[in-house]
Order: structure tokens, then C-alpha cells, then sequence
């Protein structure tokens, strides 16, 4: 699942903002994105991701993607880098 992807990536950049940052520079390989974040936080990088056809994955909570990360709080998205 895409929780393993996230946790074997040799490089992420974890949270929306960042995320969309590492789409504008291109240099993301894919994205992953909680399901149960707000869909005003992760529409603008799902859109972006489709827009440059970077491929997105969907994981199942912000909970369980923050702790793939190895951080104790939730990730709304995260991005695997190049």
C-alpha cells in the first residue's frame, strides 16, 4: 500500500504546502494523499499532481501517513521525491 511506499522512499516532503511547492520545481515522483484530510487542503495538490501527471495514491488516514513519515502528528499529503 502506499503507506509502505512512503516509509521505504529515500526522500519525502511531507505536508500540502511543501507538497506543492515540490510539484511547482518538478521534481516529485508521486504523491500520496489522506483520504480523510480536508478536501480544501488537498484539492489544490491533487489538481496540481494531475495537471503535471504525477501519479496520485490515496492512503486511508492523515494519522497513519504521519507515522509512515516517522512524525507523531498527522499528514494531510505527502510527496516521494526524485
Amino acid at each position: 500500500m502506499s503507506y509502505d511506499k512512503v516509509s521505504q522512499a529515500q526522500s519525502i516532503i511531507i505536508g500540502t504546502k511543501q507538497t506543492v511547492k515540490a510539484l511547482k520545481r518538478n521534481s516529485v515522483k508521486e504523491v500520496v494523499v489522506a483520504k480523510d484530510a480536508d478536501p480544501c487542503l488537498t484539492s489544490g495538490v491533487i489538481n496540481l499532481a494531475n495537471e503535471q501527471g504525477v501519479p496520485v495514491s490515496m492512503a486511508e488516514s492523515m494519522k497513519k501517513l504521519g507515522k509512515a513519515c516517522g512524525i507523531e502528528v498527522g499528514a494531510a499529503a505527502v510527496a516521494i521525491i526524485q
